[in-house]
């Protein structure tokens, strides 16, 4: 397993982080899967026998049952609490009051507290906004979540599916007030859905903070299993088609992935995983599995490594179509690019 520092911090994660989205399978996430407890343990003995040391979840995955079947998991297979970095996240739905999600403080202070007790631990590694909530200012959230960082409740605050602009005024708030900040975004990133690279990576990369990647395989798309004539074996990508992938543009990086798979004698999912591995924005991608032999599949990708001309075969069958402002600001500021001197050229 290799190791990357999360964001400005000083903490390590593992460049694989188990999801948990399919744990329990109560409630709206059952779609996803239903692993009983055994299955629960099975997994994270796995992973962590591999080096592990991330899991992500969220008090929403069957209604707190993830967390639940999470921190039974560790005292099953006495696992050592301080040894993990647990990963959990705020913002849905968890009652029937007008209260009962967002990201006020009143919310969030019951959240973590419901969250520490479902996980059976008195911290929490990373405490993740789900997404933004409109109807709280992002000043109230972020004096919320400093102060539990200082209470020792949690160590280190996150977001996920943030637009940029969204990212950057919570990064400057906590920077002008001496207020912890964001130390990571959980995006949506893979070989076929790139649009994060417009803005929110960019930003990132200048503001040093990490990204964690959920649906890296795009539900299963980038495994090989979808066909582009329609036909497509038994999966999530038939019954719950969020979010919009490229199908098409999957099925042009698949056309390049299956020979490339071959010639190294990996798995599709293997090279998918792996060319996000390869993104140095990249701190970590987060993988779940129904299925054991899947998530030994997936552990796979930290050892396939590319040539650099395979590197660019998947840019460019994957990249982004040029548009506005992005086409006009590649012209305009070629006279200030490093290493070029255009007078003399």
């Amino acid at each position: 397993m290799k190791y990357k520092i999360l964001g400005n911090t000083g903490l390590k994660v593992s460049t694989l982080c188990l999801g948990t989205m399919n744990y329990g399978g109560k409630g709206f996430f059952g779609y996803m899967g239903n692993l009983d407890q055994k299955a629960v343990d099975e997994q994270i003995k796995k992973v962590t026998e591999a080096g592990v040391n991330f899991i992500d979840t969220a008090n929403i995955y069957s209604e707190g049952l993830s967390e639940t079947m999470i921190g039974q998991a560790i005292k099953n297979l006495d696992i050592n609490r301080d040894d993990l970095v647990l990963a959990t996240k705020v913002r849905g739905t968890m009652g029937k009051s007008q209260n009962d999600l967002g990201l006020s403080k009143k919310h969030i202070i019951q959240q973590v507290d419901a969250s520490l007790k479902r996980l059976g631990t008195d911290y929490i590694d990373l405490y993740q906004i789900h997404t933004i909530d409109p109807l709280t200012p992002i000043e109230e959230t972020i004096r919320t979540l400093d102060d539990l960082v200082r209470s020792g409740k949690i160590r280190y605050f996150g977001a996920c599916n943030t637009t940029a602009w969204q990212l950057m005024k919570g990064l400057s708030y906590s920077k002008y007030n001496h207020l912890d900040r964001f130390a990571s975004l959980q995006a949506n990133y893979s070989l076929d859905v790139r649009d994060t690279e417009r803005e929110i990576v960019p930003l990132l990369l200048d503001q040093n903070v990490g990204m964690l990647i959920w649906s890296p395989l795009s539900g299963g798309l980038l495994t090989g299993k979808y066909k582009r004539n329609g036909q497509k074996e038994e999966g999530r990508l038939n019954t719950f088609p969020f979010p919009p992938f490229h199908e098409e543009r999957a099925y042009d990086v698949l056309d390049i992935l299956k020979p490339m798979a071959e010639q190294k004698n990996v798995s599709i999912a293997q090279l998918s995983l792996a060319w996000l591995l390869h993104q140095p924005v990249v701190t970590s991608a987060i993988i779940g599995a129904t299925k054991l032999h899947q998530l030994e599949d997936n552990l796979k990708a930290v050892e396939v490594a590319f040539t650099n001309d395979e590197l660019a075969q998947l840019d460019n069958v994957s990249k982004l179509p040029i548009e506005y402002p992005g086409n006009v600001l590649e012209i305009m500021t070629m006279d200030r690019s490093a290493g070029v001197d255009f007078q003399n050229a």
